[in-house]
């Protein structure tokens, strides 16, 4: 697995928040059924009975983590560029996913792995931003396909979906301390451009229509 870029939670913050770092690194090496009561407050110093001063239930940190990988990968899209082209602006959003990754890989993956055990009005939030995030990336592929920048039968369904799974199972093998630049610089060639002869053209879909973003291929954004 992924050495994580993660430390032991800083005895000078809150405890909720001492609470929640403990719980992002525990929910992403061990599950968030495989994470107990008993663990969180070992991990914390605190009796399993004065945990539940700061928590009502350990569902309350996993929907605390996964709306902050939320709100974290929509933040990175917001800070995008208003005055690069729509090509630009697909690479740099690969790379402001990819860099969010790298920085709270524990976030990021329990935001990826562990959303399904989410219930009531969180679950409903993080759908929610799940399923806006990906129309932001679809709405990314078809503004470059208007530009001319990708071809004009290009199924940006598709597109979006080899775009977040890529993105999205970085998890699972980005390095900490890694050239995100860079490697969103190789990474985009291969997208945009596939990977035969460059005389070669993309071969067009025969599909009568293109299918909707689903989970089945790769884990979803928020």
């Amino acid at each position: 697995m992924t050495a994580r870029n993660t430390a032991t939670p800083a005895a000078d913050l809150p405890t909720r928040d001492r609470l929640t770092t403990a719980a992002a690194h525990m929910f992403a090496e061990r599950g968030y059924h495989g994470t107990s009561i008993n663990d969180l407050a070992a991990a914390v110093g605190l009796h399993k009975s004065s945990l539940y001063a700061h928590i009502n239930h350990k569902a309350d940190l996993l929907a605390d983590i996964a709306l902050t990988g939320a709100a974290a990968f929509h933040a990175a899209l917001d800070a995008l560029p208003a005055g690069e082209t729509a090509g630009e602006r697909l690479e740099l959003a690969l790379r402001a996913h990819l860099a969010v990754v790298e920085s709270q890989l524990d976030v990021a993956t329990v935001w990826l792995q562990e959303w399904r055990y989410l219930s009531g009005k969180a679950r409903d939030v993080f759908l929610c931003e799940q399923h806006r995030y990906e129309e932001r990336i679809r709405d990314l592929f078809e503004a470059a396909v208007r530009s001319g920048e990708l071809r004009r039968d290009l199924d940006v369904d598709d597109a979006t979906l080899i775009f977040l799974s890529v993105a999205n199972w970085a998890y699972t093998w980005l390095m900490p301390e890694t050239d995100v630049a860079g490697l969103t610089s190789r990474l985009m060639p291969v997208l945009l451009g596939g990977m035969g002869p460059a005389t070669s053209s993309p071969a067009t879909s025969s599909r009568a229509t293109s299918s909707r973003v689903t989970s089945s291929a790769a884990p979803r954004p928020p």
